[in-house]
């Protein structure tokens, strides 16, 4: 393969990725990842230069949400640095996981199912006058739950895994923010997205000292996500919750499976 198709090819792998790191509130790595194996990286190195990609895409996507008012402003300060200071020690911890790669990337697709399963069970009760309203921007799933400790365990759980599995920590936050602190899909999705942001700093400083980045990867990946982040922001904002949360549910159900056959094979060959 050329160095020219190598770049188009991982920026078009970037632009799909921000799309669904921006629809999602997720930081992109069921694209990413993947995608990087088959450019060549290895396990380690797609794990490593999905995170450099994971901050402008989170960026730029967050940044449509909060002029959208969606941005629920105390999660995000309690949630973000807490995890961006537990991604170090799952970066730390990424190169001691047997299974040459594999099992982390394994570990990926069992929280995208994880993901999808939480977002399908959860049900919203919509009035009789919003029946068909394509236009409402959010529905109150019931008494949102913010405090501390909440925020603090999830920040804690989703920095860990976002430095250990180069995945931004999204797909523990959405369910978590939707399902366990009952916060709207869409206001779910934009503080996920935003604390993402934060969070994959300092797991991606630590990959690249352990030397885990292919820049030549990195790079044109972190380009194309810029403007397909605000594309995914901005079908999400235009989304009802429904429609939304079912497809949500389908997209990360279907690649988890996919992901997941795809790295069992790969570890049984290995």
């Amino acid at each position: 393969m050329s160095d020219a198709l190598r770049i188009a090819l991982t920026l078009a792998a970037g632009v799909v990725t921000g799309i669904l790191s921006g629809m999602f509130g997720i930081g992109g790595a069921v694209i990413s990842n993947p995608s990087l194996r088959a450019l060549g990286a290895t396990p380690i190195e797609a794990v490593g230069s999905t995170l450099p990609s994971i901050i402008p895409s989170a960026l730029s996507g967050g940044l449509r949400y909060h002029r959208a008012g969606l941005l629920r402003i105390h999660v995000f300060r309690w949630v973000a640095p807490v995890g961006a200071a537990a991604s170090v020690a799952g970066a730390l911890s990424s190169d001691q996981v047997p299974g040459d790669g594999h099992l982390l990337t394994i570990a990926v697709a069992l929280l995208m199912a994880y993901t999808a399963a939480r977002t399908a069970r959860q049900r919203v009760a919509v009035p009789p006058e919003a029946e068909g309203d394509t236009e409402m921007v959010m529905l109150e799933t019931g008494v949102v739950h913010e405090e501390p400790w909440r925020l603090v365990v999830i920040g804690l759980a989703a920095g860990f895994f976002s430095g250990l599995l180069g995945i931004g920590g999204g797909l523990l936050m959405v369910p978590l923010f939707s399902g366990w602190l009952k916060i709207p899909l869409k206001e779910t999705i934009a503080t996920s997205l935003s604390c993402v942001a934060i969070i994959a700093i300092p797991g991606m400083i630590t990959h690249a000292v352990q030397g885990h980045i292919v820049w030549s990867l990195a790079i044109p990946l972190a380009i194309g996500t810029i403007p397909g982040a605000r594309i995914g922001a901005g079908l999400t904002i235009r989304a009802d919750d429904r429609r939304l949360r079912v497809l949500v549910a389908f997209a990360l159900g279907t690649l988890g499976v996919i992901y997941a056959v795809e790295e069992f094979v790969a570890l049984l060959n290995s």
